[in-house]
């Protein structure tokens, strides 16, 4: 299987991002072919034989990933398998892509693969960063329903069936948008604890924007996705579990206002899932009302 890498940068961390680089180079097995989309910016001096895009305006998250796949030809046709790489990380082993080689081999509905994220320093892996509800141990890989969105393998005939990472979105639940989708057309999600991104250990509130985008996000991503029963239910419990997290004023008006947001704008095509695929979900313990 042929394998390529996609690395959205800001242009802000270019020792982060050399050393990313210099792992995906250590990869074994045949070479990983890696393009690097600078998103509103430009890309830091990179290694002779990786490719660079640089686009004038910043896309967000997936619209500068969905630059990276079409970078591998339409859809991602040029390569099997694609790498997403947060800039700031690296990756800890270097057979991992020979492990995703593999595990794609061996299992044809395999259609996403979710690394193991952890601090560099002390090995942990937040709570956060393990994609399923029963989070308590990350060393447990298991199928599951959605993925992180900087430490994943995608097969690109998923792309090619379901299309790729929601533009609008910018940032926020794009990959769980693509994870319903691809479920929803027959493919199937691991988390391995054994595929290992080292990456600092972070807050997603960081982001002046987190608030406002995870709101509209998502009520975006139930819009689009969820049949109509299952949307106000959703919403419903995501909002109650936000007010029982008890934000800080300024937050919840944040939180409010995308909330609002989401429901008055566009949120892109209405492509609600299958019946089967909510109890897809549910047998995989998440069913999509939370």
């Amino acid at each position: 299987m042929k394998v390529g890498a996609v690395i959205i940068t800001m242009g802000n961390r270019p020792d982060e991002l050399r050393a990313l680089l210099d792992s995906v180079a250590k990869q074994e097995g045949d070479r990983v072919e890696v393009v690097v989309v600078g998103n509103g910016s430009p890309v830091p001096d990179v290694p002779e034989g990786v490719r660079t895009v640089e686009l004038p305006e910043n896309l967000g998250i997936p619209g500068g990933r969905n630059v990276g796949i079409e970078a591998f030809g339409p859809g991602g046709r040029d390569v099997d398998v694609l790498l997403f790489l947060d800039d700031d990380g690296l990756l800890a082993h270097h057979d991992t892509a020979e492990l995703c080689r593999r595990a794609f081999d061996a299992d044809p509905e395999l259609g996403i693969v979710s690394f193991r994220i952890a601090d560099p320093e002390n090995g942990q892996t937040q709570r956060r960063h393990v994609p399923r509800l029963r989070a308590a141990d990350p060393m447990r890989s298991s199928r599951v329903t959605t993925f992180l969105g900087g430490a994943n393998a995608v097969r690109t005939q998923v792309f090619a069936e379901v299309g790729g990472l929601p533009d609008e979105f910018f940032y926020a639940h794009e990959e769980t948008d693509l994870a319903w989708r691809a479920l929803d057309a027959g493919w199937m999600i691991d988390y391995r604890s054994d595929m290992v991104l080292y990456h600092p250990t972070t807050a997603p509130s960081r982001h002046a924007v987190y608030h406002r985008m995870v709101a509209r996000n998502r009520v975006w991503l139930a819009r689009r996705n969820l049949p109509a029963p299952l949307v106000p239910v959703y919403l419903g419990v995501w909002l109650l579990l936000t007010l029982l997290r008890k934000p800080s004023g300024p937050a919840l008006k944040a939180w409010f206002g995308g909330f609002k947001e989401g429901w008055t704008s566009h949120c892109g095509p209405r492509r609600p899932m299958k019946w089967r695929t909510v109890w897809r979900l549910t047998r995989l313990g998440r069913p999509p009302v939370i």
